[in-house]
């Protein structure tokens, strides 16, 4: 099966679409959820503006565990939109992957963040960077417990949280030709850092200079990577390079955990595959779970894949500590 980029585009915008979402069963589409998800917590704040501007782009909703202690071990949670959205966190997997980790006693940040409309690659790095940041420079008032900051998303959601988390602790980089700024300066916490302690990679897409590893994939004449870069691999794969985590992995990346669909066909199980093989050659602590059935999102949020996750994180807090 060949995706086109207008096949592309006509999932997203399913994926976002009410109608969708309100017949969308758990499990489905990675970013389709019921909008009435009814998740068990002690605390709720919704669209606090993480970067102390007034943009609706730079706000999150934090939520806390129903259990109430001193401090919660926190996920950022990325929803998925191929970076066209700048406005998903209220669809950010939340009666699956986001319950999940509040029933196990992390506090879970959803932002919002520039969609590829709004600013060119990588202000969207730059946003998630400053979650980061605001999660340390608030940690009292929300009851964050900053010591254990994970990165998570799905599909392009997946990408940004990988590569928020390869790039821990660069500022910045030279990939070929492009000298990239990795950290930005957005947000009123620039002193705190933006380093992160794990990544859950759901789907997302990992090397842009290959988004047609598969035979059967091919992303068209125009792809999301495109517009986001505002350019053509065949121009500047540069550009491309600078996109891609595994243009990043080094021995002292954080553990990241990868779920990914062998039938994926928006983002090729390929991609998670190379973003193993990459991070286990050299050596960082990584798990994959590739689902012979799973599409991009579709079977892949089961209760071993949920609870997978939550071993992997677990795990890597009793290392931190």
């Amino acid at each position: 099966m060949k995706l086109t980029f207008r096949l592309f585009v006509l999932l997203i915008a399913l994926s976002l679409g009410t109608g969708i979402m309100e017949a969308q069963p758990a499990g489905g589409f990675g970013g389709v959820q019921k909008t009435d998800v009814q998740l068990e917590t002690s605390h709720v704040w919704k669209d606090v503006n993480y970067a102390g501007d007034d943009q609706a782009y730079h706000t999150c909703d934090i939520y806390l565990p129903k259990q109430e202690r001193a401090s919660y071990p926190v996920v950022i949670h990325i929803y998925g939109s191929a970076w066209f959205s700048n406005s998903g966190k209220g669809a950010a997997d939340l009666g699956t992957i986001v319950n999940a980790l509040l029933k196990a006693g992390y506090a879970v940040v959803c932002p919002n963040h520039r969609s590829s409309g709004d600013a060119a690659w990588p202000a969207q790095l730059h946003d998630i960077r400053a979650v980061v940041r605001f999660i340390r420079g608030e940690a009292a008032k929300y009851k964050f417990a900053s010591s254990f900051i994970a990165t998570s998303g799905f599909s392009s959601g997946g990408h940004l949280a990988s590569m928020t988390a390869v790039t821990s602790g660069t500022l910045r980089a030279q990939v070929g030709t492009v000298d990239i700024d990795l950290e930005g300066s957005l947000g009123n916490y620039t002193s705190e850092s933006s380093a992160v302690a794990a990544c859950c990679d759901w789907s997302g897409p990992i090397d842009l200079t290959a988004m047609d590893c598969d035979e059967h994939m091919t992303m068209g004449d125009r792809s999301p990577e495109d517009v986001l870069l505002r350019s053509k691999l065949s121009e500047e794969p540069d550009k491309y390079l600078s996109l891609s985590a595994v243009s990043y992995v080094d021995p002292t990346d954080p553990p990241v955990i990868i779920f990914h669909g062998e039938k994926d066909n928006v983002v090729p199980c390929c991609q998670g595959r190379k973003f193993y093989e990459t991070l286990k050659a050299v050596g960082v602590r990584t798990e994959a779970t590739f689902v012979p059935e799973g599409g991009h999102g579709f079977a892949m949020y089961t209760d071993e894949n949920l609870q997978h996750m939550i071993r992997f994180l677990d795990e890597a807090r009793k290392k931190e500590k």
